[in-house]
């Protein structure tokens, strides 16, 4: 029996070795002016199973993921599906032999039904060729349905679902042409916890099918939750490969970052001073209520709460992002009122948003000139820019943070997002702040790029800057916070001192449950 019919009749495990895979690299390239994306990588894809890709950012992944889609072709190599060389012309082509990606941010389109984007560019045909409207819908249900989805109506319109059921629609769309290879980049990356484990039900249902799945994810509990085998990539090359359960973590981040990273959160000795923000009753008429807390110097103040708690809404009101109703800020013993991001600058407050790639960074713009843009009052004299001090000042920064370019003039929109990431980071601490607040500082970015974040965070806090860390990893709040608040439903539920802090202690308190 056919390898994927044996495991819908269940013959076969899910995640059992087979001998050919579905789909085949090897010896695949590729290079852009100035920068060598992958050289000579190979990758298999097994039926019913799940390989993770694993690697830091700019390793090649995303670069790989384009080859696989049609999106690039590469410079070398053989891409080999189900045995047979293919050559992907475009994305068309690569959806024909049976290739579809589901990235961080779905790639479908708001404004069409549920229906019209599982079945776009092979809708059912009436016998004088017009689109079967009735059979569309039907059978999107029928898909939907299969796949344990049906609380999802065909007729509803994209933009009114959530990422976790947007997400089951570009799933929906691959089973409709009986994707054999489905590429997940990212997908739990905007997911609560509950809606993650929704998506590694449908991963396991997908296995069920026979699909071959390559998952892309930086968080190793996923992939030692869901993934049979894993591939790791480093500065463009295949480093290894193998079966997850016969590796260990440490194994897999030695290869990733070719050394070992037995202590992800850095040695700190803090020294800590007085308070250099007092919050004192912030309120605002729907995001929170009656928030104070206190930010002392060289301290990293952390702030944990589940999604909804008000914590990104918080900092943006600080940031004069937004209004407040209600309330003080007091910054260095000075009240302060800002009404514009302006004034929360010029005071010393800067904040680096979560969604970096909209908020943080201007893609199409090099790098130098990302970093310098907060800063052209000190880049510039008598109102001419001088690119020398541009460049001084980039230079000067993304150094600090082991920025990974080929050139300060590169697109920061060609980044990986970690490297994207430092770029934010280099630019506000060039205006030279007394307080740096950071949301979600390391989210979809990998464990290099995150120490690298952690220990420029300890460098900062060293030499008596403030910084304010709301971040939803309890690895990162414990590793890295001298002591943390826990917000709920946009209240300060509690603060605690981290000696001797735990877990559970934090979701307990985010959750609103008495011990």
């Amino acid at each position: 029996m056919h390898t994927a019919a044996a495991l819908r009749a269940g013959e076969l495990e899910p995640g059992t070795a087979v001998a050919q895979p579905l789909l085949s690299l090897s010896g695949v390239s590729k290079s852009f002016p100035g920068v060598r994306a992958l050289h000579d990588v190979s990758l298999s894809l097994y039926p019913g199973q799940v390989t993770a890709l694993i690697g830091e950012n700019g390793a090649g992944k995303s670069t790989l993921v384009k080859i696989l889609t049609g999106i690039y072709r590469p410079d070398e190599g053989e891409i080999r599906v189900s045995g047979d060389a293919v050559r992907l012309q475009g994305a068309e082509h690569a959806f024909r032999h049976g290739i579809t990606a589901i990235h961080q941010e779905t790639v479908l389109f708001d404004d069409l039904s549920v229906a019209e984007n599982v079945y776009l560019g092979h809708a059912p045909r009436t016998r004088i060729g017009l689109i079967d409207w009735r059979a569309m819908r039907r059978q999107a249900a029928d898909v939907l349905k299969r796949m344990g989805a049906g609380h999802i109506d065909a007729d509803t319109r994209l933009r009114d679902l959530g990422i976790a059921n947007k997400h089951l629609v570009a799933v929906a769309r691959a089973m409709s042409i009986d994707a054999r290879i489905v590429i997940m980049d990212e997908p739990t990356a905007a997911l609560s916890a509950k809606e993650i484990g929704e998506l590694f039900d449908l991963v396991a249902f997908l296995k069920g099918e026979g699909k071959a799945i390559l998952f892309i994810s930086h968080k190793f509990d996923e992939i030692y939750r869901i993934a049979d085998r894993f591939t790791v990539f480093r500065d463009g090359e295949m480093v290894g490969e193998g079966m997850v359960a016969d590796t260990s973590q440490n194994d897999i981040v030695r290869m990733m970052v070719g050394r070992a990273v037995d202590h992800i959160f850095p040695e700190r000795q803090p020294n800590i001073g007085g308070p250099l923000l007092t919050v004192d009753g912030l309120s605002h008429p729907t995001e929170f209520d009656r928030v104070s807390f206190e930010l002392r110097q060289g301290e990293i103040l952390g702030f944990y709460g589940l999604v909804g708690a008000g914590r990104s809404e918080v900092m943006q009101a600080i940031a004069g992002m937004t209004g407040t109703s209600a309330g003080s800020i007091t910054l260095a013993g000075h009240r302060i009122a800002p009404r514009t991001a302006a004034d929360s600058i010029d005071a010393g407050i800067v904040y680096v948003p979560e969604e970096r790639g909209r908020q943080g960074v201007v893609i199409g713009m090099p790098i130098f000139k990302n970093v310098s843009l907060p800063s052209l009052a000190r880049t510039s004299k008598s109102g001419v820019l001088r690119l020398a001090e541009e460049f001084r000042l980039a230079r000067t920064f993304t150094e600090r943070l082991d920025l990974r370019a080929s050139s300060l003039s590169q697109d920061v929109g060609t980044l990986s997002g970690g490297n994207q990431q430092k770029v934010v980071i280099a630019k506000w601490l060039a205006t030279e702040p007394k307080l740096i607040i950071l949301d979600e500082p390391t989210k979809g970015i990998d464990i290099g790029s995150k120490a690298a974040v952690h220990a420029f965070m300890a460098e900062l806090v060293e030499q008596g800057l403030s910084v304010i860390m709301v971040s939803s990893e309890l690895p990162e709040i414990l590793g890295m916070s001298d002591r943390v608040v826990v917000m709920r439903e946009g209240r300060v539920a509690a603060t605690f001192d981290n000696a001797g802090l735990d877990a559970e202690t934090l979701v307990r308190a985010a959750a609103g449950i008495v011990a």
